[in-house]
């Protein structure tokens, strides 16, 4: 509120003053009581959580109690799925790797994307407390203003001289708008959504670094296992051409076939540097996903012996999937702020009262202005829109609109996150079978060229079939080893497509997103 100015010569007394700033806090009092009384009304629509989805299962068919299984490779074991069973928060220690464990503690700690979508979730909270401040309470402001004035006596019809005088003001405004119709508690409501928003962002971001370092290290377990296989089948087939080379030399054999097994070993050398540099660029993506750079860190070497296959697989209740998916709940927080937005347009179809008071003092010397008259006034204002050009009603129909959007892309989340679900089970069904399918590929194809080999070694079969032999085992081998990688990182995926256990995690994050969660 404007400060009142005096001219000189009015005066009143320090009682009277006292007297009236008595008046001012009762008023002041009266006008808080008064807004909590009118804070009972609250427009728009009181946002309701959508239902789950009513089903018992995520796939199409039931799948079995437990995978296939074989003792003929890494990573045959049976693995048998507990159903509502729930998700450890550290999930990655079931893999019982002491690296891994290191590897992900230090990729929390380190960061740059958690620590961008930590500062985020500040700025979040922080505009909440600013807007609270502002909506919520009075707005008391101070002023202290000094001024050297000339006026024109003509101005009030007398004669004479213009006076030059000093003028000192200080007073205390407030300003407070009634929330009658709940226009402030519904945009705080729609802010306090975007800080949950920004909390299951966080969360996601924390399931979504934890398991690309997972994935990571079992890529490179499996790049390492490939580069394996191929340097084996590399050095039996440089050994293959070293016994045709002597048997040419003998003349047991003709240069064709000396021609066929050195081109078949160097093709197979050919596929070790591209081996190597995927090797090579998977350590790199784990140096920088624990915020390092690749030069200043050692990243510790993975091989799929070292990394136990979890036996038994919790998989949460369909119902209980809505609750614990970060990416879901944080498209519910969105909903939600939708839903705070129609109560924001609704209310400003409806009248707005403003209460204000001040209280002062003034004098023509610094001195004295305390001592001086004192100065206040109170008053309300009432503005009820009347012709806007139909902006107010369509702002309110473009906000039912975005919540109808919101709800939409609510639904397609949680669509998205079952068929993630329902894939990632199947995947595990469906390679557990392959494994134990291609362990016992790899076992016939091994036997088959050793038998071949014999036979060909006693004039019993032609190169050619021994040469197809060969290149059978070399893709059995591969084969095998793809199919058990798939294995440890479909485990993982299952993992992350359930929520990743955040919610059973003792911190002070974990305790705020199952507070909000509770609202």
């Amino acid at each position: 509120m404007s400060v009142h100015s005096q001219l000189p010569g009015q005066e009143a007394s320090k009682d009277r003053g006292e007297e009236h700033l008595n008046v001012f806090a009762w008023r002041t009092a009266a006008i808080g009581l008064t807004s909590l009384l009118l804070a009972g009304c609250m427009v728009g629509p009181d946002f309701r959580r959508p239902d789950a989805p009513s089903t018992d299962r995520y796939t199409e068919k039931p799948l079995p109690p437990e995978t296939a299984s074989t003792n003929a490779a890494t990573g045959g074991a049976a693995q048998r799925f507990v159903a509502g069973g729930d998700l450890p928060a550290q999930w990655w220690s079931l893999y019982r790797s002491e690296p891994l464990d290191q590897m992900i503690r230090s990729g929390l700690a380190d960061s740059p994307t958690l620590a961008a979508a930590r500062a985020t979730l500040r700025q979040a909270q922080e505009n909440l407390i600013a807007q609270t401040g502002a909506l919520m309470y009075p707005q008391v402001d101070a002023n202290l203003s000094a001024s050297r004035q000339k006026i024109s006596n003509a101005t009030f019809g007398l004669p004479g001289a213009q006076p030059i005088f000093n003028l000192y003001n200080a007073s205390v405004n407030v300003s407070y708008t009634l929330d009658v119709f709940g226009g402030n508690r519904r945009q705080l409501e729609g802010l306090q959504s975007l800080v949950d928003y920004q909390n299951y962002q966080l969360e996601g971001a924390h399931l979504a670094l934890t398991g690309n370092i997972v994935t990571a290290a079992i890529r490179e377990a499996g790049l390492r296992a490939e580069i394996e296989s191929t340097r084996q089948i590399l050095a039996a087939e440089q050994e293959q051409v070293r016994r045709v080379t002597r048997q040419f030399d003998l003349g047991g054999v003709g240069r064709l076939e000396l021609v066929a097994q050195r081109a078949q070993a160097a093709q197979t050398e050919a596929t070790l540097p591209p081996l190597e540099s995927q090797l090579a660029q998977t350590r790199h993506l784990l140096a920088v996903l624990i915020g390092k750079l690749p030069s200043e860190t050692v990243v510790p070497e993975f091989s799929l012996d070292t990394l136990h296959l979890p036996e038994e697989i919790p998989v949460s209740i369909p119902s209980d999937l809505v609750r614990q998916r970060p990416d879901i709940r944080a498209s519910e927080a969105l909903l939600h702020q939708a839903s705070a937005q129609i109560g924001v347009a609704t209310a400003n179809l409806y009248p707005q009262i403003t209460l204000t008071g001040s209280f002062g003092a003034q004098s023509n010397q610094l001195h004295n202005l305390f001592a001086g008259p004192s100065l206040w006034s109170i008053g309300a204002g009432l503005l009820q829109p009347l012709f806007h050009g139909g902006a107010l009603e369509a702002e309110r129909r473009a906000a039912l609109a975005a919540y109808d959007a919101a709800l939409a892309q609510y639904q397609e989340t949680v669509l998205q996150a079952f068929r993630n679900v329902a894939d990632v089970l199947r995947a595990l069904d469906d390679d557990a079978r392959t494994v134990k399918a291609q362990a016992e590929a790899e076992v016939l194809a091994r036997d088959t060229l050793d038998l071949t080999r014999k036979q060909y070694q006693l004039g019993g079969t032609s190169y050619l079939t021994l040469l197809v032999a060969q290149r059978q085992y070399n893709a059995a081998q591969f084969a095998l080893v793809l199919a058990q990688a798939n294995r440890y990182a479909d485990t993982a995926a299952l993992f992350q497509a359930l929520g990743g256990g955040w919610w059973n995690r003792g911190d002070a994050a974990a305790r705020t997103i199952r507070g909000a969660s509770a609202r």
